[in-house]
């Protein structure tokens, strides 16, 4: 499913934001990397080190913003930032 470009793989990382917290978020990450041709492609793709990837996603991981970012422009997504509420200070 992922596979069809990143719109589902964004929809999927969105609903994980939406309600977990971190680690999950690193989880569904790691998964996702899975179908963008696994975590050796997405750090080529992203420039990290295999390595670092596997530890930034890992339970304890914590990546930088720097990284994340890389990782997901590298799955074809960015970070966005969205209000809660449209109305709420209208």
């Amino acid at each position: 499913m992922f596979r069809k470009g990143p719109e589902p793989a964004a929809d999927y990382l969105n609903s994980w934001l939406e309600d977990v917290d971190e680690t999950d978020l690193r989880l569904a990450l790691r998964a996702l990397s899975k179908a963008f041709g696994g975590v050796q492609e997405v750090a080529r793709q992203a420039d990290v080190k295999a390595h670092t990837l596997y530890r930034t996603l890992s339970e304890k991981g914590n990546p930088e913003l720097k990284t994340l970012s890389a990782i997901l422009k590298a799955m074809g997504m960015r970070l966005a930032i969205q209000p809660l509420n449209h109305h709420a200070h209208a």
